[in-house]
């Protein structure tokens, strides 16, 4: 995965009153979670970050090894999740889920096809049914995206996660989920039924001929 810096500040006031003030300022309230359990349950290091820097990561098809510089504290994480205005669509608040070299992370990563596949130049429409597929394995080795050989795909058949493989990746989506399809469109119909009309006069065509030569 690519890498990015971003640098950020320890909040003390959790409030939404002083969550409202960050904003205002261009910072974003975020957490970053970890190992550390405290009853049972996560512990938070609460900080803040510039949005110009979380724009980078958040506005963006590609996913990141993020590193962390809050306060002069450098932490290795990824975006674990993401908090929008309902109207707006602004950015409100940002999760991160600290990462090791040990421990595996589980995380979803986007789907690329590769191949123009046989139903489409067929005449069907390749239909793309997920974009990420959630994986599992030590984050230096989970790729930029997971790329998907779809040339040998027909109209009518589908390619499941339960048939993919990658190298040192564990599939965590379920395995009978469909990535993608090839869908029947009315030109391939069209395209079907034409090629079964010239069958169909070419073999009358030959019948013809066979009674012609059997009269003369």
């Amino acid at each position: 995965m690519k890498e990015i810096n971003v640098s950020g500040q320890k909040r003390e006031d959790l409030g939404k009153k002083a969550s409202k003030h960050l904003r205002k300022e261009g910072l974003v309230p975020c957490n970053l979670y970890g190992e550390q359990k405290e009853d049972g349950k996560p512990v938070a290091l609460a900080f803040a970050a510039p949005m110009s820097e979380l724009r980078k990561i958040v506005y963006t098809p590609h996913i990141y090894v993020i590193n962390l510089n809050i306060d002069g504290e450098h932490h290795t994480a990824i975006l674990k999740e993401l908090q929008f205005h309902p109207v707006t669509d602004a950015l409100l608040h940002v999760d991160f889920y600290a990462v090791n070299d040990q421990k595996p992370i589980t995380i979803g990563i986007p789907v690329k096809l590769v191949g123009l596949a046989q139903g489409v130049r067929d005449g069907g429409r390749m239909n793309l049914s997920v974009r990420k597929i959630n994986v599992t394995a030590p984050y230096q080795q989970i790729p930029e995206h997971l790329d998907i050989d779809v040339t040998k795909l027909r109209i009518g058949k589908s390619i499941k996660v339960g048939q993919l493989s990658f190298d040192g990746l564990t599939m965590a989506t379920s395995k009978d989920v469909v990535v993608c399809s090839i869908k029947m469109t009315r030109s391939a119909t069209v395209s079907s039924d034409t090629s079964d009309e010239a069958e169909e006069e070419g073999g009358e065509e030959s019948a013809a001929e066979g009674e012609e030569k059997a009269e003369a």
